[in-house]
């Protein structure tokens, strides 16, 4: 356990279509030193403000792949950041092309919206694309972004994060790869999607293959998120059969 006081907030722990009525995935780590996000779905804001959290709360965004759940909260906040003067800069990370990424989805979203200058400096950092290289993504953030198995145009990453004297893990959304075997070794934590109950469901981990790799994961605490309905409703049986939390929106817990 870190010595800093790391505390992470999940601020948002459904899946895609908001089962049981959980918003889009955000968590929020913050450290003595440094504060950021981890994924940035589109009901981004609405969950910062549940939780209290305003622009002053992110340094920085960590963006484990490109679907709409995952990093389309990015032109809220960063349009928000325009509307409420935020002055600090920000530091978005992401796959490869993650400032084209954004812009994009920019124009979609709010077209016109990047003709005005925004009052805050963002520094847009791609992740080094060896799977044991690290990427310094500002002061305590430091991040080893290993690929796994999801929708390839999405460029889907798994994150392994140190930060505040600890590390963090985290699946993003993908089916089983040892490469989880890897992001999640020796960790303080590790936060994994677990979609479906009975079996696969596509390119997603579910509990019953979570079981069969369960012991691989040598990880401190496993905590689930990206749940579907099923998984939602089996709850306990989850719980106890992985030894894992099973992540709610707004649930903090210090790591």
């Amino acid at each position: 356990m870190s010595q800093d006081g790391v505390t992470v907030t999940f601020l948002g722990t459904g899946d895609a279509f908001g089962s049981a009525g959980r918003l889009q995935t955000c968590f929020h780590v913050r450290t003595r030193r440094t504060a950021f996000l981890i994924d940035c779905g589109a009901t981004v804001c609405i969950a910062m403000k549940r939780a209290g959290l305003t622009h002053a709360d992110v340094d920085a965004v960590l963006v484990s792949h490109y679907h709409a759940d995952h990093f389309a909260g990015l032109p809220f906040l960063i349009v928000e950041g325009r509307v409420t003067r935020r002055e600090a800069p920000l530091r978005i990370a992401g796959p490869t092309g993650v400032r084209d990424r954004v812009d994009s989805a920019t124009d979609v979203l709010f077209p016109g919206a990047r003709e005005t200058a925004p009052a805050f400096a963002i520094r847009y950092i791609d992740y080094d694309s060896a799977a044991t290289a690290v990427t310094d993504v500002g002061p305590d953030i430091r991040v080893t972004a290993w690929p796994v198995t999801h929708a390839p145009a999405t460029q889907p990453h798994a994150l392994r994060i140190e930060t505040g004297g600890c590390t963090i893990a985290y699946s993003g959304d993908t089916e089983w790869t040892d490469n989880l075997v890897e992001v999640a070794r020796d960790t303080d934590v590790f936060i994994c999607e677990a979609s479906g109950f009975d079996g696969p469901v596509g390119i997603h981990l579910d509990h019953a293959t979570l079981l069969r790799h369960r012991e691989a994961l040598d990880c401190r605490r496993l905590i689930l998120t990206h749940m579907g309905e099923r998984v939602i409703e089996n709850a306990a049986i989850v719980a106890a059969d992985l030894d894992a939390t099973l992540a709610h929106d707004g649930l903090v817990i210090r790591v």
